[in-house]
């Protein structure tokens, strides 16, 4: 049965995307990846994240929270029809890149979730 593997990252918008990286960086250590995100091995399989976005960003959306959660998954189109059957509004299609499958719904609760499948 498909099924959650952990917490991939979690996603939100903030005034300054630049000086929050820095202060994480600056204070507590926290190396920020090419790409803007902060990033830590977690299980010697993959990894866990926080990446800023700026307030303007859309990739948020339609959530109105101002975060999302990235769950890393085994099944990711299995995991999508089971929140289907749950009454959980999906977000678009399910899309293979090279960073892997990723698919998103919004919860009972209105927060954004995106599904990350590594391949």
């Amino acid at each position: 049965m498909a099924k959650v593997l952990g917490l991939g990252g979690v996603f939100f918008k903030c005034k300054d995307v630049e000086s929050y990286r820095a202060w994480w960086s600056d204070f507590m250590g926290v190396d920020i990846m090419d790409w803007g995100a902060m990033q830590w091995e977690a299980d010697g399989k993959s990894f866990t994240m926080m990446s800023p976005f700026s307030d303007d960003s859309t990739y948020l959306d339609p959530s109105e929270h101002r975060f999302m959660i990235n769950l890393r998954v085994d099944d990711v189109r299995t995991l999508i029809e089971m929140a289907k059957k749950g009454k959980a509004t999906v977000i678009g299609d399910v899309e293979e890149t090279e960073y892997g499958i990723f698919g998103w719904f919004i919860d009972p609760e209105g927060i954004k979730i995106e599904l990350w499948q590594e391949v």
